[in-house]
């Protein structure tokens, strides 16, 4: 049994308790939470902020070897490009990379990750149960409605290398509204139906996603025919790009929306009208990385709509750090206060990837991952540039 003290606890899920002390059995569940007056004797005093295991909602675990490889500030296409020219390499060095990266996760006080596979290289970390994973099994068909069900087949092999245990839930994904044809959604749908998942989707990244779904035109096209695509079918839609996904996503199933830097108060409020449980993952770094943008977070407040945050890959990032993301946030948009971003690093992002009943906050029962905030300040309930993380438990 651990009796953890520190100058702040942040449960989450109620108020800050000073100088309080989490008690936690030897697998990290929480036994109680007192008070400074129900302080018990031979406790482990901290300095700094005790907060629950970060919730990383959006990573490409399996790019973790092209880290370098794609220059910052050169823009999605260009990056897009990168990915596709560069990502074949031996085995070895990537599943290498993989654990390499999965401890770093680690190291950052990351508990759970919702990660973005096109292909099964990650399934045999990811069988080791250091993290829990939601694995999206990320399709698309570049809108050829020829490819869809050659495309799916492929896919499927991929998704069932995949063991469901109690620390991993999967589900078949679309990758971006301009990436994949209605017959495509369909598939991906029918395959998600009896099962209690979470959807994400790449969204709104670029002005020329927008641009392309709209109106056919722009980057998207010229890139999409140089690869040889097949554009025939696709029929632009004189909205923005969220609206086609809207088209035919389930709305049914928990749907996370990733990125979003191109996203209107509209199109906000037309995904939370939309669907029943609608989550939007903000990775700024990554999009400070490529882009050199961030979404829109006040629409995002005024609409109500739920945040959660992720790194992308290390490929489009510097770490794979939620800490290092809720510093860009509030380095950037200083409306923002950091008990709201905290909620989005953690119990948001278990509610997004279905783990809320295990972490996210800390509760009697649940086993959240116990992370300390220290700074200069020891005493403050902030973080800034100079926030340090020690992962407790």
């Amino acid at each position: 049994m651990r009796k953890i003290s520190a100058n702040w606890i942040l449960p989450i899920n109620s108020s800050p308790i000073k100088k309080g002390t989490l008690i936690c059995d030897d697998q990290g569940t929480i036994q109680d939470i007192l008070t400074e007056a129900n302080r018990p004797p031979d406790v482990e005093q901290l300095d700094g902020m005790l907060v629950p295991g970060f919730v990383n909602t959006h990573c490409h675990l399996e790019l973790s070897h092209l880290k370098g490889i794609a220059p910052s500030g050169t823009g999605l296409i260009s990056f897009i490009t990168k990915v596709v020219q560069n990502r074949d390499h031996d085995s070895s060095v990537i599943l290498k990379a993989i654990e390499d990266y999965e401890n770093h996760m680690i190291e950052n006080g990351i508990v759970a990750v919702g990660d973005i596979s096109n292909t099964s290289d990650t399934a045999t970390q990811k069988a080791k149960g250091n993290l829990y994973y939601h694995t999206f099994l990320e399709m698309f068909d570049m809108m050829d409605e020829a490819q869809a069900d050659q495309t799916f087949k492929q896919y499927d092999e991929a998704y069932n290398k995949f063991a469901t245990h109690s620390k991993h839930k999967i589900s078949a994904v679309p990758h971006a509204p301009y990436s994949v044809s209605p017959k495509l959604y369909e598939l991906i749908n029918a395959k998600n139906k009896a099962n209690e998942i979470t959807v994400s989707i790449h969204n709104q990244e670029s002005l020329a996603e927008n641009e392309y779904v709209k109106f056919g035109t722009g980057a998207f096209k010229t890139l999409f025919t140089s690869f040889g695509v097949n554009l025939e079918g696709f029929k632009p839609i004189g909205k923005n790009s969220i609206h086609f996904a809207l088209q035919h996503l389930d709305s049914s199933k928990k749907t996370l929306f990733v990125h979003n830097t191109q996203s209107s108060r509209e199109d906000i409020q037309a995904a939370i009208d939309w669907g029943q449980e609608v989550f939007w993952a903000s990775c700024a770094n990554a999009n400070l990385y490529i882009e050199n943008r961030l979404p829109d977070y006040q629409s995002f407040l005024d609409a109500g709509a739920t945040m959660t945050i992720g790194t992308d890959s290390i490929m489009s990032n510097w770490t794979l750090s939620v800490l290092d993301e809720m510093k860009a946030i509030l380095k950037y948009k200083a409306y923002l206060n950091f008990e709201t971003v905290l909620e989005w690093a953690t119990i948001n992002g278990a509610r997004a990837l279905g783990f809320e009943k295990q972490l996210g906050s800390f509760e009697i029962g649940k086993a959240p991952g116990v992370n300390l905030l220290t700074q200069e300040d020891a005493h403050a309930i902030s973080i800034n540039e100079h926030t340090k993380l020690s992962r407790v438990i």
